[in-house]
């Protein structure tokens, strides 16, 4: 009987080019409940506390601002996180990046990808 390999995510299945000596990157809190937390989030950060979460548009705690994308996959179920993420300066797939639950039509993920190009992180179809 074959045996199933299940493959995780990678930040190479939507990162496409960053900026070198790791000017791309930043380090954060990813906050505690999300759970599994994929690689190629797209994530907001949290006003008050400074910390990361999965960005929604219906959230009202500055998290539904766009902060930048999360590099390698992480289990926020038993508490914070600490993360790097893409947060400047980078090229990504469109399609291998996940979006909020309630980012689902193509005017709520083109106002996402201006976001993340105002921070010089630039979303590209099959880039």
């Amino acid at each position: 009987m074959p045996t199933n390999i299940i493959e995780r995510d990678y930040a190479s299945d939507w990162l496409k080019r960053e900026a070198d000596s790791l000017y791309s990157r930043d380090q954060g809190i990813l906050l505690i409940g999300q759970g599994v937390v994929k690689s190629g989030t797209v994530l907001g950060r949290v006003t008050a506390s400074g910390k990361l979460k999965v960005r929604t548009l219906a959230a009202a705690d500055g998290s539904q601002n766009v902060a930048g994308i999360l590099l390698d996959t992480v289990d926020t179920t038993n508490g914070d996180e600490r993360v790097v993420f893409i947060a400047r300066d980078a090229i990504v797939a469109h399609q291998g990046l996940t979006r909020g639950s309630d980012v689902d039509t193509a005017a709520e993920r083109a106002t996402e990808n201006a976001a993340l190009a105002a921070l010089g992180i630039l979303v590209r179809e099959g880039a």
